[in-house]
């Protein structure tokens, strides 16, 4: 990290249609403790009032809006996200998602401990590493519980579960089945993203992301404590009968996923996913001098499109921030 006692950290809230949530998971998100921090709204070309309730935040230097102007899905809303970014570390809110004030402050302590070290009674080999050798985290991932639209909530401490699909007889049973350890609210060095690319242009982006982490040898950890509410509504994603697990959509994508994880089984290794957006295409930034381009695993094509975009709001006579 560039600054190992303080890093910066990038709060990454992708966004469609939450104009009645979006206030709240902004606001929390700018109330952590954890001061050095920036929060970026990714906007995935909302057509409700998106952007009139977040104008509040503008004058704010450590806010952006970033609106695109084609709506390209979730996953690639939060490679945007990570492409026009500068922070030591990132990590992903959702708009209905209500941190814990402390959430990034115990992530961050945990990301830079000292002294880890691979133990010498444990088998590294699956992840190419020797017993003895020190260790850097590369991701720090949380506990959550999650509100239901029907009113039940659930708090969900899955730690052996995160390779759910690698071991399902690992299940513990939560009550949501097929849930896990919230990879999404997870805090990542950003050199992590330098190795293993971006989220995968899928609704299960998640899932994968998390897999390809944990099977490529990311050093993984999980603090133990409940450190975020996902409030779920019937347009959440996994509640929307378009999208939730039962699906179509999701079905195919989730097979997608095993199909990695089968490849995985057979060869010890896991592929990165360079981040593929030739058509991305932003029409509006609330602070452009915020825009960094990061130079993580990406595609030619989206390198192009992503210089032609950080040119054209950074550059003199460049396009106006304010339309």
């Amino acid at each position: 990290m560039t600054h190992p006692s303080a890093p910066l950290v990038d709060i990454i809230i992708p966004t469609f249609n939450r104009a009645h949530l979006i206030e709240t998971a902004v606001r929390t998100a700018l109330e952590q403790s954890w001061w050095n921090l920036r929060v970026t709204v990714i906007d995935d070309a909302s057509t409700d009032g998106t952007r009139a309730v977040l104008e509040q935040f503008f004058g704010r230097q450590n806010f952006n809006y970033i609106r695109l102007n084609r709506n390209l899905g979730t996953a690639q809303a939060k490679n945007v996200g990570i492409l026009f970014t500068a922070g030591d570390a990132l990590t992903f809110h959702d708009s209905d998602d209500v941190p814990h004030r402390d959430k990034v402050l115990r992530q961050v302590r945990y990301l830079g401990e000292p002294g880890i070290h691979a133990a010498d009674c444990l088998n590294w080999s699956s992840s190419r590493r020797i017993p003895g050798e020190a260790l850097d985290v590369g991701a720090v991932l949380i506990h959550h519980e999650i509100i239901l639209p029907d009113g039940r909530r659930f708090e969900v401490r899955r730690d052996l579960s995160i390779v759910d699909d690698v071991f399902p007889n690992l299940q513990l049973g939560s009550g949501v089945p097929g849930e896990w350890t919230h990879v999404n609210s997870g805090l990542f060095r950003a050199e992590l993203f330098d190795r293993q690319g971006g989220f995968a242009d899928c609704i299960e982006e998640d899932r994968e992301f998390r897999n390809r982490l944990v099977l490529g040898g990311e050093i993984t950890r999980v603090l133990p404590e409940i450190l975020l509410t996902k409030i779920e509504t019937s347009d959440s994603l996994t509640q929307s009968v378009v999208s939730d697990y039962e699906s179509d959509t999701r079905s195919a994508d989730r097979q997608k996923v095993w199909d990695k994880v089968e490849a995985w089984r057979k060869t010890g290794r896991i592929d990165p996913e360079p981040v593929h957006i030739p058509c991305m295409d932003i029409g509006f930034v609330s602070n452009p001098q915020l825009l960094h381009l990061r130079d993580i695993l990406s595609t030619s094509a989206t390198r192009r499109a992503a210089e032609r975009i950080f040119s054209g709001f950074t550059s003199p006579g460049g396009l106006v921030a304010a339309q």
